[in-house]
């Protein structure tokens, strides 16, 4: 596969009430093979329109601008453009696994805002964080959306088309627990996070909430965090079979379990939740839900006879103890 072009109306996309302020009204987007893909002709799939934008206008409506952002695996750049367009961030730091990705993050970035000079721009490529750390950069907001499900050759991670089916192993001492549920590479970033937040800052974790949201709440405390579901809400599983196969054979392997939803039911349950109390409300939510949890056999079953699969999502705000 090649690079290609994406054309996205800035405005529907963040769902903007007007123009915008900070980025073209058309932004041009670059993506390469190795970047994970947005989903902008549906939007319910998508994790920068659908989870990541809402979450950060919720913050920019209680606590004001923040002015720095860095996001660990940026793909093509759209969740910087968010920050810079939502939170109003003028210092932006960008990293993710492959140099060329990082390259065509970089310049979406640049050649979509209206006055790129407003903006200092971070980037490397690698190993989440450490790309940045010559810098000795401070964000008042680390975001990461990062992969789940391990790969056993270190090799292959060079190679493979990076999704959220592919990750390096990890060196690092990981909490047993956490690997069971797939949360290593998300408990690894907020180890990293620690050394690269400013005063009063935090880490915000995008996290399919295939697992109990204890477990989430337990990792943070885990890596020396307060943490709190900032929002739940729910999007359309995406990369669907991979996805499902992936969690399906890590239960097999005696990891998770793992619970997936059929998406018609994640709508009706969602339909009255407002955003800005989704989060204190995310255990009655998860409780709800119980009855209609699908395991990754039940959902595989119910997608191949066609029927639509979702899955809830908690952003994780932490913030170091």
């Amino acid at each position: 596969m090649s690079d290609s072009t994406l054309h996205i109306a800035a405005a529907p996309y963040l769902r903007l009430a007007a123009t915008p302020q900070h980025l073209r009204d058309e932004l041009v987007i670059t993506t390469t093979e190795r970047a994970f893909q947005p989903r902008v002709d549906d939007l319910l799939s998508d994790w920068v329109a659908t989870i990541a934008t809402p979450a950060f206008k919720l913050i920019r409506e209680r606590e004001g601008a923040q002015e720095s952002f860095c996001s660990i695996g940026t793909g093509v750049g759209l969740d910087a453009l968010a920050a810079i367009e939502t939170l109003g961030a003028t210092k932006i730091g960008v990293t993710d696994v492959h140099a060329e990705v990082v390259a065509a993050a970089v310049a979406n970035i640049r050649n979509n805002l209206r006055d790129p000079a407003r903006i200092a721009l971070q980037s490397g490529f690698g190993d989440l964080l450490a790309p940045l750390a010559a810098q000795s950069p401070r964000y008042r907001i680390i975001y990461e959306n990062l992969p789940n499900i391990p790969i056993d050759d270190a090799e292959e991670i060079a190679t493979a088309r990076v999704s959220s089916s592919f990750v390096p192993p990890r060196r690092e001492s990981v909490p047993e627990a956490l690997k069971r549920n797939l949360l290593a590479l998300h408990y690894v970033a907020l180890l990293q996070a620690r050394d690269f937040l400013a005063p009063e800052g935090s880490v915000l974790s995008l996290l399919g909430a295939r697992v109990p949201l204890a477990v989430l709440l337990d990792m943070a405390s885990a890596a020396g965090y307060r943490g709190e579901i900032f929002t739940y809400g729910w999007k359309v599983q995406t990369e669907t079979e991979a996805i499902l196969t992936g969690h399906l054979a890590q239960q097999e392997a005696g990891l998770g379990p793992y619970h997936f939803y059929r998406a018609a039911r994640l709508a009706e349950v969602f339909a009255d939740v407002a955003l800005a109390d989704s989060g204190q409300k995310a255990l009655e939510l998860e409780a709800r839900l119980v009855p209609d949890q699908l395991s990754p056999a039940e959902a595989w079953s119910a997608y191949r006879r066609g029927e639509s699969i979702g899955h809830t999502v908690a952003v994780l705000r932490s913030r170091p103890v």
